[in-house]
């Protein structure tokens, strides 16, 4: 496969989060804390848990959800693939071929290396872009995969009629995000909101509403909301603990700034407001 190239125009909301994750700062605390393959919500069993393995045990899962689909030869799109560490182990475990979008181009070189490193390279493709307006023919890919990126779309349905233009016949979606409980209550979420520069976030009733008005079957959702907790709290343990050496890669004000919006997280997790988990359509 050969790497693709990005496109300009994206929308304001994505190009925030774009700027965001193309900046030095973020982009050495989140490869320095996530272990330099994932940047998820992780499953946590155990307090000895690292975040590398809870996040890997994250891609575990979800593989575990849509097996009879990963065969060798089938072609998977990851929306918002990040550094690449699920693709790498869907190509290694299962033998199928990934095309990795993604709108950090900081994210992806790092991707693009890791891949050559291990050999990858003709098995993962990796492209700069956008989920709402996604540079793929249509009807190509047996699996779209998704892990914590929808929340960053200004029109979630935009992503979902993208996700509907380049699946084939009979594809699965499967796909994970932080998203507000289906009862929170209004106002309550307006730090997280303003932290994440956005108005909004899904909700699972939201997303199962919004497939099934496309005409997809909802296999089912596995919400676990601890794990967001959990896994907020274990990312803010892990700042603090190695916060003098995060402080040679990232400035004070970004660790002082994402140790707040972790709080939130945390707060909102614990008071019931949000949710996270593990969705699964298949498309007609």
């Amino acid at each position: 496969m050969s790497e693709g190239q990005g496109q300009a125009g994206y929308s304001p909301v994505v190009e925030t989060a774009r700027s965001y994750y193309n900046s030095n700062d973020a982009d050495n605390f989140y490869h320095t804390i996530w272990g330099g393959e994932d940047i998820h919500v992780g499953l946590y069993y155990d307090e000895k848990d690292t975040i590398f393995e809870a996040s890997q045990r994250t891609v575990e899962k979800m593989a575990e959800h849509i097996k009879d689909k990963l065969q060798p030869g089938n072609k998977v799109l990851d929306l918002g693939a990040g550094y690449g560490g699920s693709a790498r182990y869907l190509v290694k475990t299962y033998g199928v071929e990934v095309v990795c979008l993604n709108l950090s181009e900081v994210e992806n070189e790092r991707n693009r290396t890791k891949n050559k490193e291990q050999g990858l390279e003709s098995k993962i493709e990796v492209i700069d872009g956008d989920f709402e307006n996604v540079p793929l023919p249509d009807n190509s890919y047996d699996i779209i995969w998704s892990q914590d990126a929808i929340l960053h779309s200004g029109d979630r349905p935009k992503v979902f009629k993208e996700v509907q233009r380049l699946a084939k016949p009979g594809a699965l979606f499967v796909f994970t995000d932080p998203m507000q409980s289906d009862d929170c209550p209004e106002g309550v979420l307006q730090p997280i909101y303003d932290r994440i520069h956005l108005s909004s976030l899904g909700a699972p009733g939201y997303y199962e509403k919004l497939g099934k008005e496309m005409g997809w079957t909802f296999l089912g959702y596995d919400g676990m909301p601890e794990q967001l907790v959990n896994h907020y709290s274990r990312v803010r343990e892990e700042l603090e603990k190695r916060r003098a050496d995060l402080e040679k890669v990232v400035s004070v004000d970004y660790i002082e700034r994402m140790k707040k919006g972790l709080g939130h997280w945390v707060d909102g997790g614990k008071n019931g407001y949000l949710a996270w988990g593990i969705l699964r359509f298949r498309l007609p």
